[in-house]
């Protein structure tokens, strides 16, 4: 047992330090992190509200007053980027996490038991990979309609594809190994075998795939609130912020209220892609 925590250990550092001297994925994860705490530690950065107007302040550029400027109802951009960091990443973030959830769950069932279940799972996987991935996204947000729980429920619907391919690949080959074959001899039981021997070796293709997803998840909540079809205008999130600043008035003369939103947008997206291209370098055996 000593001996096997020794390993673990050893194994953890080695894994670190790769990451460590990935200055790209060191720098996306830092930058990652920070802009998560400053959203949710929003209410202690800045003194403005979100939602505050002030007839008296509109269409004001950057100052010391407004790091960002303010927009046509005087309300605060920076206080706006903040709080709409809020909803932008948990929607990123949730739906990643259940869309591989949903995907680990089905993969581990296909790759386990093949057979009629492993072809049903592979065509319904197929059927979905089939429609571009913004056309079912529309499609569904048409059916479901706006929100914010109903965008994390999108999200997992139109994103369990690729975790349960890979999953399902991994426990294809996975299955035949000795271990596996031991533990069929002592009697332990398929979901023992499955959740606790199998999966533990196939996470970290997940986690990677993961990372990538939150990444993709904001861009699409963004754009579907720029569209006016994502959460719902009243609340605020990056999608939406842009969204206010998309009239041609505003874009050649109130620069700072598209600028702002899109440039944190782009630095947040380049942060968690940096960082998933680091944990695959490290958690990726092949690599």
């Amino acid at each position: 047992m000593d001996q096997q925590r020794i390993t673990k250990s050893s194994l953890a550092l080695r894994s670190w330090n790769k990451l460590v001297r990935n200055k790209l994925a060191m720098i996306g994860t830092i930058v990652a992190i920070a802009m998560i705490l400053a959203s949710i530690f929003a209410n202690f950065i800045t003194p403005y509200s979100p939602s505050k107007i002030d007839f008296t302040n509109m269409t004001k550029p950057p100052s010391w007053k407004h790091l960002m400027g303010t927009d046509k109802m005087g309300r605060d951009l920076f206080a706006q980027v903040l709080y709409g960091g809020r909803i932008s990443i948990y929607v990123g973030v949730v739906g990643a996490i259940l869309g591989s959830a949903v995907g680990m769950i089905l993969g581990c069932i296909a790759g386990w038991f093949g057979g009629k279940i492993d072809a049903f799972l592979v065509r319904l996987s197929e059927i979905f990979l089939t429609f571009p991935n913004m056309i079912l996204v529309l499609i569904l947000v048409a059916f479901v309609g706006q929100g914010v729980n109903n965008l994390i429920f999108i999200f997992f619907i139109t994103g369990w594809m690729t975790p349960f391919r890979m999953i399902r690949n991994e426990f294809l080959s996975l299955r035949e190994e000795t271990y596996v074959e031991v533990c069929k001899a002592f009697g332990i039981s398929d979901l023992s075998i499955m959740f606790k021997h199998i999966l533990p070796n196939t996470i970290s293709p997940i986690m990677v795939a993961t990372t990538i997803n939150i990444a993709n998840y904001i861009l699409q909540e963004a754009g579907l609130s720029f569209l006016g079809l994502g959460v719902p205008i009243t609340v605020p999130t990056w999608g939406n912020i842009m969204n206010a600043a998309r009239s041609i008035e505003v874009i050649r003369n109130y620069w700072w209220m598209w600028f702002f939103p899109g440039l944190v947008i782009s630095i947040f997206v380049l942060a968690v892609n940096f960082a998933g291209d680091g944990l695959r370098d490290v958690l990726d055996p092949n690599l």
